[in-house]
This record gives structure tokens, sequence and C-alpha cells, in this order.
């Protein structure tokens, strides 16, 4: 791996306040901001997948988000960005954890549970950059990393449906 960042990036999540901010030393500082007023959704970190209500920076320039809606298969819970000309995606690969990809390469896995913490695990042989680290942790940290197989999640609503 090569990490030209020398720290762990530090996050400070606001959950009702709809904040999310990442800085480190030799990172990019990375914001993400729910619209004022919005009511939060308690199981989403940031309070809500709705792109509208979302604005993204990455050092003080503008970025795009779109989070997917986040229903019944793990795909459904993935989130994109692009920052310049470059395209982010987090998609869950385990029930903990999502793979961060850049520009569709593989960079590596990362689990938050929604307190804030985000722990990595690079790949070896991928290049990640400061920014990469910095958006990648931002992504897990807003919204979690990580969601349940379909068909388990199938079962618990059939489950639910049968007296």
């Amino acid at each position: 791996m090569h990490a030209p960042f020398p720290a762990a990036p530090a996050v400070r999540l606001r959950s009702g306040a709809g904040t999310l901010e990442v800085t480190g030393l030799g990172l990019p500082h990375v914001r993400l901001v729910r619209a004022p007023g919005t009511e939060p959704d308690p199981l989403i970190p940031i309070g809500t997948r709705d792109p509208a209500l979302l604005t993204l920076t990455v050092d003080g320039r503008p970025a795009r988000i779109s989070p997917a809606k986040g229903r019944l298969s793990r795909r459904s819970y993935r989130v994109d960005a692009r920052v310049g000309g470059t395209r982010y995606r987090l998609v869950p690969c385990g029930d903990e954890e999502s793979r961060l990809l850049r520009d569709g390469r593989r960079l590596g896995e990362l689990e938050s549970t929604g307190d804030g913490r985000v722990t990595a695990d690079w790949d070896e042989h991928a290049e990640v950059l400061a920014q990469d680290a910095a958006v990648g942790t931002a992504l897990a940290a807003a919204f979690g990393t990580g969601a349940r197989p379909m068909w388990e999640t199938t079962l618990d609503v059939v489950s639910e449906l049968i007296p």
C-alpha cells in the first residue's frame, strides 16, 4: 500500500446536528452536512440517505454524493461520490464491512457501526491516496458499513408475517 498520509483520519460526527468532518495531517478536509431543519433518521449516522438533503465538500470544493435508498439487497446500501474527476463507491461486502472503490478499482475494506469510528484495511496492492482515505472514511462514518444478505432480510420479513 502506498499511503502518503502520515496519520489516521480523525472523524467528528454530530448526528443530531447532521454534520460530519474528517481531518488529519496530510489529509484534505472532508465535510458532509445534512440540510438544516430536516428530521434525522436515527438508523443513519448522518441522518438521511436523500442526496437532495446532503452537501459534500472536499478541501472546500463542492463534490457530489449519491447514497442509494438502502432497501433489501446489500448493493442498495451503496454510496457513490464524485470528487473532481474521481468516482468513489462504498458498497457492503459483508455483514459489517464495505468495500471502497476508486474509479472501479478496489482500495480496501472499511468498517463502522455508525458511532463515528472507522477502521480501514487497505489493500496492500492498491495505491491509496490521502483523498481516498479521507473520502472513504467520511462515507463509512456517515452511512455505516455492511449489510445483511437479502435472503436473511427476506426471511425475517416472512417470519414476521407468519402467525
